[in-house]
């Protein structure tokens, strides 16, 4: 597996791909790998002939205050764990490579979707988000790019993005990896203590209790929410939000299928989760 660090090795694997004939994918990720992670190449792989991974902590789309500084960088463990997995090479830029001009710097951003949920408890994030992985589509030229669907809503934002801009890259969704309790698997679970552990799985729960009351006949998704968001402080959590939103994030349309998606801590750490329903 090749490791590049710089623009000039990255276009040139890219080159060598392009006149193989090989269909690229490309799996963006900031490190500390877990199965989730790694779980991300298996769809890559069943629409692309050869797959690049990023590791980049990207500092745009951390807010003041946030983990930045101690978000875990493993790099030689994700390394290993990415060779083992088949992918091809990893892109492992510095900041100073992708951003040599400092941090202030051209924005991309998806107004509409990007401030709502999570848009709204940390503004700019999103910003961040798109503005590097626009940065990445335009370094690595993928075929394919494939995105957890964990983050729901940056998912969607990633989709609006190449929409609206036309950018030449199918993006694919990959289902939520889970612990054996149904806790999502995330890189900041470490940061969780034992009680807070322990605690954790009942964010999923509380997303299930809301997907089988739809299932039941619920049709008020207001009363819902504030029942989830009930259930969340209940279970010892401090909830950001829990709604229920048709796919696209707008309304929910019953009978159809929406999305219930939720953000909420346990003491400093921030967890989100959802699950899809057909009514």
């Amino acid at each position: 597996m090749e490791i590049l660090e710089r623009i000039d090795a990255l276009r040139a694997w890219r080159g060598r791909q392009r006149d193989a004939g090989l269909r690229v994918a490309l799996v963006p990720t900031m490190g500390n790998l877990h199965a989730g992670h790694l779980a991300l190449l298996d769809t890559a792989r069943a629409h692309a002939d050869i797959i690049i991974a990023s590791i980049f902590v990207n500092p745009l789309q951390f807010g003041p205050g946030e983990d930045f500084d101690r978000y875990p960088r493993t790099f030689e463990d994700d390394v290993a764990a990415l060779s083992g997995a088949g992918c091809a090479a990893v892109f492992a830029p510095g900041e100073a490579t992708l951003y040599p001009h400092g941090r202030h710097i051209t924005q991309v951003c998806v107004p509409d979707l990007g401030n709502l949920l999570c848009g709204e408890d940390r503004p700019g994030h999103f910003d961040g988000v798109t503005t590097v992985v626009s940065l990445l589509f335009h370094l690595v030229e993928p075929d394919v790019a494939v995105f957890g669907e964990k983050d729901y809503q940056q998912l969607q934002i990633i989709r609006r993005m190449v929409r609206d801009l036309h950018m030449p890259v199918a993006v694919h969704g990959h289902p939520i990896a889970r612990d054996s309790d149904g806790l999502a698997l995330s890189s900041r679970n470490q940061y969780l203590d034992a009680a807070q552990r322990e605690r954790a799985p009942a964010l999923y729960a509380t997303l299930r209790e809301a997907a089988a009351a739809l299932r039941a006949g619920e049709r008020d998704p207001a009363a819902l929410e504030a029942r989830g968001m009930a259930a969340l402080r209940t279970a010892g959590f401090q909830p950001v939000y829990l709604r229920v939103l048709d796919p696209a994030l707008g309304p929910p349309q019953l009978p159809g299928e929406v999305v219930i998606a939720a953000a909420a801590r346990l003491g400093s750490t921030r967890l989100i989760d959802n699950i899809r329903v057909v009514v």
